[in-house]
């Protein structure tokens, strides 16, 4: 634990919400960077927070405005829930985010994953934070699937170490994004000789128990909504040119279905005069 929270300290990479402790910037950084590399959350992140730093602001825009700032991180549906969450936070929280793991679960769309995040890295609570690349470098360092309870058990014997349970965190998130891949860089790791996995041959199976792969984006229905929350950032589109922008020319029917599912969703708004827009 100390070799990976020393390799961390020396040479981690210098990311803007990890020079916070403001519940609301870890919060929008959180949910950017759920299934979105950092190189597309920078520009993005820097931007938003800009625009909107307090939840207070956000909250008082409509929720297009999120959607807009959302421009190049696809799964759309978390800047409507990124919005919902603002406006909880300031009606019925004061303007502050929750400092319990039950008062973050009661916001609109916040799992348990993006709770304990904000406990972790804004409030500094020894609480494990378990996302894919933490449970994959855990699970070889131990040799078999890690669990909450083992992350949090770590989490809390790291809080006697230097920078505590934020910095412990951050190490191995860092490990298991840089290093500890689904193809691991063992050479460069801190942590190599106490590695069961490694120590193990590394023997198969391994111990990372991989998520399920998504399915085929190319031609699905979330290639359509993607394309026409895009074209609605830039303005209204008439519902005639629905099926061109959706990527569906020759099929309608299915362009005025999947658009509805983005009005239930909230990412859109159909007016009366037939046109669509952001909400």
């Amino acid at each position: 634990m100390e070799e990976v929270v020393g390799w961390f300290a020396a040479g981690g990479r210098d990311l803007p919400w990890r020079g916070t402790r403001d519940p609301w910037a870890v919060l929008v950084s959180e949910l950017m960077l759920q299934q979105t590399g950092v190189a597309r959350v920078l520009p993005r992140y820097v931007a938003f927070l800009e625009r909107f730093g307090t939840p207070a602001a956000c909250a008082a825009a409509p929720v297009g405005d999120t959607v807009a700032l959302w421009q190049g991180l696809g799964y759309n549906r978390r800047a409507v829930n990124l919005h919902r969450c603002a406006v909880a936070i300031t009606t019925a929280h004061g303007g502050q985010l929750p400092t319990t793991l039950d008062g973050l679960l009661g916001l609109p769309g916040i799992g348990p994953y993006t709770a304990r995040a904000v406990l972790a890295f804004a409030y500094e609570q020894p609480v494990g934070v378990l996302d894919v690349n933490v449970q994959r470098a855990l699970s070889r360092l131990h040799g078999r699937p890690v669990t909450q309870p083992d992350a949090d058990a770590l989490a809390a014997h790291a809080a006697a170490l230097p920078g505590g349970a934020w910095a412990w965190n951050q190490a191995v998130m860092e490990l298991g994004a840089t290093v500890c891949r689904p193809r691991p860089r063992c050479a460069e790791c801190p942590a190599m000789t106490r590695c069961a996995w490694r120590e193990a041959g590394p023997i198969e199976p391994d111990p990372w128990v991989r998520a399920r792969p998504q399915s085929r984006f190319e031609g699905s229905d979330r290639q359509g909504r993607g394309r026409l929350v895009d074209a609605l950032r830039s303005g209204p589109v008439a519902e005639p040119d629905l099926p061109e922008v959706m990527g569906w020319p020759d099929d309608p029917e299915r362009s005025t279905r999947v658009a509805a599912t983005l009005e239930a969703d909230g990412l859109a708004t159909h007016a009366e005069d037939g046109t669509w827009h952001l909400p």
